[in-house]
């Protein structure tokens, strides 16, 4: 098997900007890292049902094409990998890049679950979906991202740590978007 035929699966080749095709496995790494965060090739391959070995060079593949980056971490030999926000000079800023990626993986993992939640146990299907208009300032709105933030931090350990995770514990994604509501303009002009 060569590396073409690792980077290539059948009716889905499609450039990525960089010469990185699509391929299965990086697929699912890239929406698991999106869902969790941070990941090994180990708990990639035990979350995804691949060997660690694919896992790990379908990462290391990601990282040579600067879709991923190695995480920060405590030595040994686990290397944790991230997605990584990448400089551009052409369009948009790396930043709303990073978010429309971020924001289209959310949304398949979304469908997925929709798509799959008859499968899932019996006490995980259902989902907390919801949302809520408030009038804030600006500093308001940081004020509440801040405690969203703050009211996940006792979880956020879990995802280095697998011991820490109670039995029965599962990712779940959590997802909060702040944005201003725009007006509606009847006359395609824009109201302030």
């Amino acid at each position: 098997m060569t590396e073409d035929d690792l980077n290539s699966q059948p009716g889905r080749a499609r450039a990525t900007g960089d010469a990185l095709r699509e391929h299965e496995v990086r697929t699912a790494l890239l929406d698991l890292l999106a869902e969790v965060g941070t990941v090994t090739a180990t708990e990639a391959a035990v979350r995804l049902g691949y060997s660690s070995g694919l896992c790990s060079f379908h990462l290391r593949q990601l990282a040579r094409h600067g879709h991923i980056e190695e995480a920060p971490h405590r030595g040994g030999r686990a290397r944790p990998w991230r997605l990584r926000q990448r400089k551009t000079t052409e369009g948009a800023p790396a930043e709303e890049q990073f978010g429309e990626l971020a924001r289209g993986l959310e949304d398949e993992s979304w469908q997925r679950w929709l798509a799959q939640r008859d499968q899932a146990p019996a006490e995980w299907r259902h989902d907390e979906a919801f949302s809520a208009v408030a009038y804030l300032t600006p500093e308001e709105m940081t004020r509440v991202a801040d405690a969203i933030r703050r009211a996940l931090t006792p979880y956020q350990d879990r995802e280095q740590r697998p011991l820490a995770r109670p039995d029965g514990a599962r990712p779940v994604a959590l997802i909060t978007r702040l944005f201003p509501l725009l007006p509606h303009s009847t006359d395609g002009t824009e109201q302030p």
